[in-house]
């Protein structure tokens, strides 16, 4: 019996290494593959489906998160309080487009869970 939490930390950590290895065609490449290998832990086409999509949007929300802090601390370096304020705003508009690309994404990291538990099961 395979585990869908088990695949989707799994398949969220291939997601994440292959897109920082491979920037801008990585990030599809490697959320198929994340979903597949999702799919192939959590054993079955529904647990594979569901962990592949769940492997995405914890990338989203750990993308929006580093946003937000990244585009504060910058903002802060460069123009003092206000800067990290703006900053900050400016890291929430780029962590909500990241989530809703991610819903997206989801999609293609789903299909692949799809195949990998449909090999597995």
């Amino acid at each position: 019996m395979g585990s869908i939490w088990l695949g989707a930390f799994v398949g969220f950590l291939v997601i994440i290494v292959i897109a920082f290895l491979f920037l801008g065609v990585g990030s599809l490449i490697g959320l198929f593959i994340g979903g597949f290998v999702a799919g192939l832990i959590a054993r079955g086409v529904g647990k594979g489906l569901i962990a592949g999509f769940i492997a995405v949007i914890f990338g989203a929300i750990i993308i929006a998160i580093l946003a937000v802090i990244g585009l504060a601390f910058a903002g802060g370096l460069a123009g003092g309080l206000t800067g990290a304020f703006f900053g900050g705003v400016a890291g929430l508009a780029v962590g909500i487009l990241a989530i809703i690309v991610a819903i997206v994404a989801g999609i293609i990291a789903a299909v692949g869970g799809l195949i990998g538990g449909a090999i597995r099961r």
